[in-house]
């Protein structure tokens, strides 16, 4: 069955919990900024680094791709495109959180042979504090005549 809107408001069980361990901070923060060598704010290093602000997006990443595998929707990640992306942050992420990431489909619309589906993961600590909303767009074109 095709995504229709009767999958908005579907939510998806919550992920293992991921460690943020200084490694990936430091990973992470040096892959920024691209061929200038990364960001070098002292506060992604040393004791007790916090990770950058899109690193968020590890996180979320592991649900989106749990999720983006539900035959269900029918959803060829060969035809998706990444849109839009926003964080709202309760608090940074540091060095030793354990966070997990619980999906829910906010919106699908369509336009001509593309479905636009927005979806807000909730990332939290496993005893329920949240610590972002990192919501997304992603566009998905069907083929022709489908």
């Amino acid at each position: 069955m095709p995504i229709s809107s009767d999958h908005v408001g579907r939510t998806y069980p919550v992920s293992e919990p991921y460690r943020v361990s200084r490694a990936k901070i430091a990973e992470f923060a040096s892959a920024l900024g691209g061929s200038e060598g990364g960001d070098a704010n002292p506060a992604y290093r040393g004791e007790n680094p916090m990770a950058p602000p899109t690193f968020g997006v590890v996180v979320a990443f592991r649900a989106w791709d749990d999720r983006f595998h539900d035959e269900e929707l029918d959803v060829n990640l060969n035809r998706v495109v990444h849109a839009n992306q926003s964080f709202v942050w309760q608090r940074q992420l540091r060095e030793g959180d354990d966070i997990t990431a619980q999906l829910r489909i906010d919106e699908i619309k369509f336009r001509g042979p593309s479905e636009w589906i927005t979806i807000t993961v909730d990332l939290a600590t496993p005893e329920g504090e949240l610590v972002c909303n990192a919501s997304s767009t992603f566009v998905h074109s069907r083929p022709e005549g489908a």
